[in-house]
């Protein structure tokens, strides 16, 4: 192994899942014909994971650090990009599959919600800006995640809980895994801003049916089953907050492309 390998900052993640995800990939660990090539901090990994837990489908779970690559994986997917999914060695792309349904579906709100939450994470003020200037700089990427967040909220049945109503649909799963991290805005930034019960002044109805959404999306099983715990994300989402990390998104980010 290379000493730029060796030395690259995102190849030391913390190795495996933790708390209930843990329990999850032990459950998932034996020979399976359908495998999945996956990465526990990914929310584009929790997405497909989340689909395979609903459904009850049988898989094998198997880990991969996106910078020491296994070779079974290459062979499938050159890129080497987790999510894959094989079955009899044929690959599949799951996370994109849910990427262009919802592009389909709703094309001017709910796919933006993720380009929005990492422009506003890896928000960075300009050199020689002052404090007053970057600190509205920041609230201009808030404001237009949170406006993303109510456009979300006012397509979804007004009774709910889920998006489509009384049960989850390819919607709920495909945002959640963004949602559950919402955090780390209150960890690097100085919050997100989402007002509590009662004090959302004009937008109240929009955020009480996103809590209302969130609260009945945290407490699905699969949810839980592919949540790690906080602290093991805290050094991943550090280098997107100060816009350093080399991941694919990251990099599709900071160059203005498009999530990739």
């Amino acid at each position: 192994m290379s000493q730029q390998k060796q030395s690259h900052p995102d190849s030391h993640l913390h190795p495996e899942a933790t708390g209930l995800a843990k329990t999850t990939v032990e459950a998932h660990a034996k020979e399976q014909p359908l495998k999945f090539y996956a990465g526990w901090f990914c929310p584009f990994v929790q997405r497909a994971w989340l689909i395979l837990e609903e459904k009850k489908i049988q898989y094998q779970y198997i880990e991969v650090n996106p910078y020491h690559k296994p070779k079974s994986l290459l062979d499938l997917n050159p890129r080497g990009l987790v999510p894959t999914l094989a079955y009899n060695d044929r690959p599949l792309y799951e996370s994109t599959v849910l990427c262009e349904f919802l592009e389909d579906a709703f094309p001017d709100s709910t796919p933006k919600i993720i380009p929005a939450f990492h422009r506003f994470l890896q928000y960075q003020p300009l050199k020689g800006e002052s404090e007053q200037q970057a600190k509205d700089g920041e609230n201009v990427v808030r404001q237009e995640f949170l406006g993303k967040l109510k456009e979300f909220t006012r397509e979804m049945d007004k009774e709910g809980p889920y998006f489509w109503g009384k049960e989850p649909k390819m919607v709920d799963f495909a945002i959640v895994p963004w949602a559950v991290r919402l955090w780390v805005f209150d960890y690097f930034k100085s919050g997100l801003g989402i007002p509590e019960e009662g004090q959302g002044g004009d937008d109240e109805g929009a955020w009480a049916r996103w809590r209302k959404w969130l609260n009945a999306m945290e407490e699905r099983d699969s949810v839980k089953a592919t949540t790690s715990e906080k602290q093991y994300f805290v050094p991943i989402y550090q280098r997107y907050a100060d816009n350093t990390a080399q991941s694919e998104l990251a990099k599709a980010k900071r160059s203005g492309r498009g999530v990739p």
